[in-house]
């Protein structure tokens, strides 16, 4: 069997070359033949062989007929790393074998030690998410994602536009190390690394992004009292506050009110009271519908005066509390939530015959909220600054599209791993 192995291996290194290399005399084909016939031999009897120069007599896409003599690989790679003084070529596994090679080649031309060293390691594969480079620009080119800097993209650019900062990828390559076996890494620890990362280092503000807006109605009109709201929670150790305005009228987020509430909702609800985020306890006493949809567009509230700051002074608890912007101060803005890029852990598993990965592409990887509310201490910040808006995650201002005209905040990372729960379903 062995030899019948290496009689057809011979016959198809013939037939390939007769058939494709048109261009060669008929010795020349002959030539070739003998030499595959004398690398499959040493390949059936078990050595290495490996070849140093190509020789094909066809012209050249940009070295037209000057040459018939090409490098190969195995052969140029180690002598370029020598001649620039590489001490270290980091390749992925596949190139473990070439190793060999590498050695053998150095050392017979003569480069002594110390010289380029080569080490094999397992690629970086992520759970929803693919790093081809291949596949990456089918992604651009096909109109999947805007461009090599769209934050869903797991490429340098596309992480800094995110948000994403160099320490939060340093701490998650501490967190995985590096293999020489192939595996997958969770996409929950590269979000834990980021979230830990922007934790101490990202001020704090509120942002309404499905508004509703709320009528405290005993309140005064016209009257503005300003709030001294800290920067940071007591647990970071930093400190700062910034002023915001408590008006009359505000907005709260649409999904903080049921007007028929299940058994464990703490936030807003006809008769029951909340406490606005470092402001007062209110109490919702009226529901104002859009009389053809049926839809809430109003609730008018009525508040504690006595709150600011403090509990009621009846000991009476309240179980909830919702953030809030002023309706009068609030600027709007532009809220890009982005997810993960695919809707399955391996894009390229399972997948059928002539089917492409982009089917398991998530839908939802970006929502755009185009009517968002933030308070207005955000308006006159740089563009690419990093703020933890409160409930809802992390964010940056965009460095591209946000500005004076208009603000645009991509979100980076959400507050907690809201995957967690669709995985264990899915086991």
């Amino acid at each position: 069997r062995p030899l019948l192995a290496l009689v057809a291996l011979c016959a198809l290194d013939w037939a390939w070359i007769w058939l494709h290399d048109a261009e060669s005399t008929g010795w020349q084909r002959y030539a070739g033949g003998i030499v595959g016939t004398l690398v499959a031999a040493m390949v059936w009897a078990g050595l290495w062989a490996t070849c140093g120069r190509l020789i094909r007599h066809q012209h050249h896409f940009r070295q037209g007929d000057d040459w018939c003599i090409y490098p190969m690989y195995d052969y140029a790679h180690c002598l370029e790393d020598a001649i620039e003084d590489i001490t270290h070529s980091l390749c992925s596994l596949e190139f473990k074998v070439n190793r060999e090679i590498y050695d053998w080649i150095l050392d017979a031309v003569g480069i002594e030690r110390p010289r380029p060293e080569q080490t094999e390691f397992a690629r970086l594969n992520i759970d929803y998410t693919i790093m081809s480079k291949r596949k990456l620009i089918q992604l651009v080119e096909d109109g999947y994602v805007s461009g090599w800097d769209d934050p869903r993209m797991p490429t340098v650019a596309g992480l800094r536009r995110r948000g994403v900062t160099p320490e939060a990828i340093r701490k998650f390559n501490e967190m995985i190390g590096v293999s020489d076996v192939d595996s997958r890494i969770e996409y929950s620890r590269l979000e834990y690394a980021i979230r830990d990362d922007l934790n101490w280092t990202s001020p704090r503000r509120l942002a309404v992004l499905d508004p509703l807006k709320v009528v405290i109605t005993d309140y005064p009109e016209g009257e503005v009292e300003w709030v001294d709201a800290p920067e940071y929670p007591r647990d970071v150790d930093k400190e700062g506050t910034r002023p915001m305005p408590f008006t009359r009228e505000i907005w709260i987020e649409r999904s903080d009110f049921m007007e028929e509430p299940f058994r464990k909702f703490y936030r807003l609800a006809p008769g029951r009271e909340v406490r606005l985020r470092h402001a007062y306890v209110i109490r919702c006493d009226e529901v104002v519908k859009d009389p053809e949809t049926g839809e809430v567009t109003e609730l008018r509230c009525s508040h504690d005066p006595e709150t600011m700051g403090a509990n009621p002074a009846d000991g009476r608890k309240v179980r909830g509390t919702i953030h809030w912007v002023s309706a009068e101060h609030a600027v709007p803005a532009e809220v890009r939530l982005y997810d993960r890029l695919f809707s399955v852990p391996d894009p390229e598993a399972d997948l059928a015959e002539g089917e492409s990965f982009a089917v398991n592409l998530n839908p939802d990887s970006l929502v755009v909220v185009e009517d968002a509310r933030v308070e207005p201490s955000l308006a006159d910040d740089a563009p690419g600054t990093r703020y933890q808006f409160e409930r809802h995650g992390y964010f940056m201002s965009d460095p591209e599209d946000s500005g004076p005209d208009g603000l645009v905040f991509n979100r980076t990372v959400t507050l907690r791993d809201s995957w967690a729960k669709i995985e264990a379903k899915g086991r």
